[in-house]
């Protein structure tokens, strides 16, 4: 048997420790138990709003709740524009799990190669990267379905314009971020865009939500917006347009109409023109709102307002005679001459027939600053109050620069410039009794304040002539509509080509409105460098604004004036420029 060891006889255990030691150690446990409270109470009581701030840096994430944009109406409330929902997919490279059979499948359905989507996932940013942006929502669904690691989705939303490229320069259209870039979305942005809401969350390392952290915001969407456009008008006015620039081999085209008794703008078209839906390689010229942004000479439209204040003044009649023979006058040296000699006319033919030299004779008869006063009084030189980027104001000196030469010239529609939206405005003092009305793009419903220009009589007085000049003897009897009485002027000018004018490029032209007794619209309308053959307003203008009355007044419900079809006569008359 071993021999027994008795420990309490082991010289080690039997030597004693001294007490300073193991009160040491005592001592040195308790202040590092207090270290640990001291700092336990630093972290969590004094100082923790520093500690709380890394740690929402490294998991609390503030969502944006995406506000609803508000829709475009027209007049009757149909949709312009409207938001559906559209979500976007993206992903976490970090995490996403790179199977070949799981990025075919993705690849499918995000309409990518697999090298394409390879590319897209080698982003700078590791944690987060768009693979495409508003989807359709079934192809979101397939995709979520797949359950690959690191793809997530987030709800967005697109915009649809279901009147397409008729109303594209009207209702503009927004980028992806769902911000206005054109036309009313771009100008109405922050009363469509509404507000987003926030939501305040903990994620995991995996970026999935664990809780909601504080009170959620809610989005408040954005307010909806109605035209006075009517999208029926529109529709039919930019198609007519279309097909008037394509017949006649154009440039491009413009055309407005407008209501004659509230000043509501019931459509603005222009031709080249584009789909806010699929806006690739899109070119200046499509995106271009020509009625509004581009100026131009008017030629003979500007006639009625010389006669219209030499009226006004007593100086004339509308039977006054006015010898126009033999074709030609002198002004200062310059000699201004008609398309071809009409001899003795009466102010009514003088318009009738669009007589330079007649028109000359008369505006002669006046000062420069009473011409000037007419032509600022119906809006010319002067930029449209309408919201519109690029709206132009047109050019008209001073009346005190005016050479006599200019002041004829200007008389018949040389040496100003005015828009398409300028002229349809202008007209306005004819349709309603003198006055010229204030335009306007928002539907308001209200009977607008007019600023007297000249007499009712004399208002009716020029509907006459206007009339006579859309009819048979006139300019533009072309523009008669089945049904409806019209009236209007037509006007052929040379475009300017750097100091002088183009030899063979024009821009026909016609202003009018309809029924004549009682106007309901005012149609202007813009055949730019028609090269088809013909060119004089009445012939490329003028049908548009015919078809342009016939639809529109049926429409808005107005009952014909006319019981007999309008006899056009074969013999074309040309304006003098």
């Amino acid at each position: 048997m071993s021999r027994s060891v008795q420990l309490s006889s082991s010289p080690l255990l039997a030597s004693k420790t001294p007490v300073w030691r193991s009160k040491l150690i005592v001592a040195a446990m308790a202040l590092a138990f207090v270290g640990l409270a001291v700092r336990a109470s630093y972290v969590q009581v004094f100082e923790n709003a520093f500690f709380k701030r890394q740690g929402e840096v490294r998991f609390a994430r503030t969502l944006t709740l995406p506000a609803n944009r508000g829709r475009i109406l027209d007049r009757n409330g149909l949709i312009l524009a409207s938001s559906v929902p559209a979500p976007s997919v993206w992903a976490n490279p970090e995490e996403i799990d790179r199977s070949p059979e799981g990025l075919r499948q993705l690849g499918k359905w995000l309409e990518m190669t697999p090298a394409e989507l390879a590319k897209k996932l080698e982003n700078e940013d590791k944690t987060f990267v768009w693979l495409r942006r508003q989807m359709d929502e079934q192809a979101v669904k397939e995709i979520m379905a797949l359950n690959i690691k690191g793809i997530y989705s987030i709800k967005e939303y697109k915009r649809l314009y279901p009147e397409g490229e008729s109303a594209a320069h009207i209702v503009g259209f927004t980028n992806v971020e769902d911000k206005g870039q054109e036309g009313v979305e771009l100008i109405f942005q922050n009363q469509l865009a509404g507000k987003p809401g926030a939501r305040r969350v903990i994620k995991d390392r995996l970026g999935r939500v664990v809780e909601d952290v504080g009170q959620m915001t809610p989005p408040l969407d954005g307010e909806d917006l109605q035209l006075s456009i009517d999208s029926k008008v529109q529709f039919f006015a930019y198609q007519k347009l279309r097909e008037a620039v394509l017949e006649n081999k154009a440039k491009a085209g413009s055309v407005v109409v407008l209501d004659a008794q509230s000043g509501e703008i019931l459509a603005l078209a222009n031709y080249p023109s584009y789909s806010p839906d699929k806006r690739v390689n899109l070119s200046g010229e499509q995106l271009r709102n020509r009625a509004l942004t581009d100026s131009f000479e008017p030629g003979s439209t500007m006639k009625p307002f010389t006669i219209a204040l030499a009226l006004e003044k007593g100086l004339i009649k509308p039977e006054t005679i006015i010898q126009t023979a033999p074709g030609s006058i002198n002004i200062t040296g310059s000699t201004i001459t008609d398309s071809h000699p009409h001899g003795a006319l009466t102010v009514n033919e003088v318009i009738q027939k669009s007589s330079n030299v007649g028109t000359v004779k008369i505006a002669m008869q006046m000062q420069p600053r009473e011409m000037w006063e007419i032509f600022t009084a119906v809006g010319l030189g002067q930029k449209p109050q309408l919201p519109f980027p690029g709206v132009v104001s047109g050019r008209l000196r001073a009346a005190k620069t005016w050479r006599p030469v200019e002041q004829a010239t200007m008389s018949y529609g040389y040496g100003v410039s005015v828009s398409l939206f300028q002229m349809a405005r202008a007209y306005t003092i004819f349709a309603s009794d003198g006055k010229s009305l204030p335009a306007t793009l928002i539907k308001n419903g209200q009977i607008p304040v007019g600023v007297p220009v000249i007499s009712p009589a004399n208002a009716e007085a020029m509907r006459h002539m206007l009339n006579m000049a859309a009819g048979p003897g006139g300019t533009a009897p072309r523009a008669q509509a089945n049904g409806y009485s019209v009236g209007g002027k037509t006007g052929t000018a040379h475009k300017q080509e750097g100091k002088g004018y183009a030899g063979k490029k024009y821009r026909g032209v016609f202003v009018g409105l309809a029924p004549i007794e009682h106007p309901r619209i005012v149609v202007a309308v813009m055949i730019d460098e028609p090269s088809n053959g013909v060119y004089f307003g009445g012939d490329v203008a003028a049908p548009v604004f015919s078809q342009t009355v016939q639809q529109s007044l049926r429409l808005l419900g107005v009952q014909p004036d006319m019981n007999v079809k309008p006899q056009i006569v074969a013999n074309r008359v040309e304006e003098s420029f």
